[in-house]
């Protein structure tokens, strides 16, 4: 049979020296393509056309095959992931599967007996068929099917699971697997937060995917001790203790990756609610061209972070994204020669060269006390998770004036109004205009599928009312509406994309700022400066194709 790297050769993806190289066995063979994809010279996906042509079967890119769903749903939800076969579509009597091993006969006969069919194999690029599974193959299925099992396990007793799971260390127990299979759905959904709601009939699962809430599971509450138990488990939180909130941390192996989760529960009036925010780092921007800061905005944000003193706020609701521009800007501004230190609650990403310090108030580490030890350190860059306090903030207003670069995050719903908060926590007004440098307000719209979007010409009398930033006196550009396909699950929406608003603090805005001038007066300033707000943003962004009009509405008021 002709070898691998023979194929390569004849394609002309490697030279035909290398042949000499490899031996007779299959094993130099596999050794000479393993060296030449990790130095970049032939894809994976070009071996795997390759390997499939040896073995004489088709090679499909299903990142772009129109999988027929009929074809998925006749396979068990367990056995396809179990072996990592998806079932691309029914040809008579015939159910074809992309495998990345065809030569899995376990696997083949495993589903030839469950859809009582013959079963053809076609060769598919291990991570193609890794993302393609975690488009197609749902866990709803075989949460339902462990939802029985674990109502039939705990019977009558509702509290019988809850004694069970927290006796048992059994991998394979119905609220183990439960479990754990919720958590692995919602990082293939890149689910920001998974919320476990006790109510009166049921207990129900709920993603928040690209900031809006999916309900995926609806389970009978006799599961809910166990689950909750196991969650707590897990996080190392107080099993016994059910009447006031507590907090935990997790971790998790995913796709050979490792992935961090806190977890918060909550008592309500049936039950503890559980939060866990997944601590993704793989999704978090981190470079600043990939915040899509716009124009003026970039370089408005790049003159503040390259300065050697002064405070930077990064304002906006939770769940906008403040975290996320934080870090990107830390690690922007991070080098060996200058002493970067946070102070965080809690600490979300670990960044390597950077000392970061977890609040800790019950032994008497809270933000003041942490700032004020800090600066006896030395630091050049001093990140503040979030000024919350008069004392919090005087600290760090003052460490911004004796040199260092403070960035800190503030709730309020636009940039100018970080101000009017400040002062009102007793913040001497000449002070709050000579620390501050800059202010950015933002909220995260869903960003559009780049795959199904649609353009259409919108009515120039409907933007000019909505009052985007369109006066009217042009035509209007094309815009994008969401339409959905299967790499977005059907919503129109795939990530996210932050809307800014970034305000300077000139010498007109400090002299407003020490006559306590309102908000109001402080924005019309500003905008009369070229500050683009954060619905003008949104309008350039949507002009751009990035998000929709409606998910513009949807965020900034």
């Amino acid at each position: 049979m002709i070898s691998l790297a023979e194929i390569l050769v004849l394609r002309g993806l490697m030279p035909i020296e290398s042949l000499d190289q490899v031996g007779a066995s299959a094993s130099s063979d596999e050794f000479l393509i393993s060296e030449l994809t990790g130095a970049g010279k032939v894809t994976e996906a070009q071996v795997a056309s390759a390997r499939a042509a040896q073995l004489g079967i088709p090679f499909v890119e299903l990142a772009d095959y129109p999988v027929d769903r009929a074809a998925v749903e006749m396979v068990p939800t367990a056995l396809l992931r179990r072996h990592e076969v998806l079932p691309i579509s029914i040809d008579g009597n015939r159910l074809i599967i992309a495998m990345a091993d065809p030569g899995d006969v376990i696997a083949l006969d495993d589903v030839r007996a469950s859809v009582h069919l013959m079963v053809h194999p076609v060769l598919a690029e291990q991570a193609d068929l890794r993302a393609a599974l975690a488009r197609f193959v749902r866990s709803d299925g075989e949460l339902s099917d462990l939802t029985t099992a674990i109502v039939d396990e705990s019977g009558a007793d509702a509290g019988a699971a809850s004694m069970q799971v927290s006796e048992a260390s059994d991998d394979d127990a119905p609220v183990v697997r439960f479990v754990n299979l919720l958590i692995s759905q919602g990082i293939q959904d890149h689910a920001s937060d998974i919320h476990i709601e006790p109510g009166e009939h049921e207990l129900m699962v709920r993603y928040r995917i690209d900031g809006v809430l999916h309900v995926m599971q609806r389970a009978p509450r006799n599961i809910q001790n166990g689950v909750i138990s196991r969650l707590k488990i897990m996080s190392d939180i107080d099993i016994a203790e059910r009447r006031r909130p507590q907090d935990g941390r997790m971790s998790v192996r995913h796709a050979d990756r490792q992935i961090d989760l806190r977890v918060a529960t909550l008592p309500t009036v049936w039950g503890e609610k559980v939060v866990m925010r997944i601590l993704d780092n793989t999704n978090t921007a981190m470079s600043i061209s990939e915040l899509n800061l716009l124009g003026r905005n970039a370089e408005v944000f790049k003159a503040s972070y390259t300065k050697p003193n002064g405070m930077i706020l990064v304002t906006g609701p939770t769940g906008s994204g403040k975290s996320t521009t934080l870090y990107t800007t830390l690690k922007a501004v991070a080098r060996p020669e200058i002493n970067v230190i946070t102070v965080e609650d809690p600490v979300e990403y670990r960044m390597p060269g950077i000392n970061q310090v977890q609040v800790n108030p019950k032994a008497g580490l809270t933000f003041a006390s942490a700032l004020r030890s800090i600066l006896r350190s030395d630091p050049d860059v001093v990140l503040l998770g979030e000024i919350r306090d008069h004392e919090t903030a005087q600290i760090a207003i003052e460490a911004s004036l004796t040199g260092h670069l403070v960035l800190s995050t503030l709730h309020t719903n636009d940039a100018p109004s970080a101000i009017t908060r400040l002062i009102e926590m007793d913040i001497e007004p000449f002070l709050v205009g000579s620390a501050l440098d800059s202010v950015m307000a933002q909220r995260l719209a869903r960003r559009l599928c780049d795959r199904c979007k649609t353009a259409y010409q919108p009515n120039p009398e409907d933007l000019v009312h909505l009052g985007l930033g369109y006066d009217g006196s042009y035509a209007p550009p094309t815009l994008f509406a969401p339409a959905g396909c299967s790499a977005c699950s059907n919503t129109g929406y795939r990530g996210r994309v932050a809307l800014h608003e970034i305000m300077p603090i000139t010498e007109e805005i400090e002299r407003l700022t020490v006559s306590r001038a309102s908000s109001l007066e402080i924005k019309h300033m500003a905008v009369s400066q070229g500050m683009s707000t954060l619905r003008v943003d949104g309008w350039d962004k949507a002009r751009l194709g990035l998000t929709s009009i409606e998910e513009i509405l949807r965020v900034v008021a």
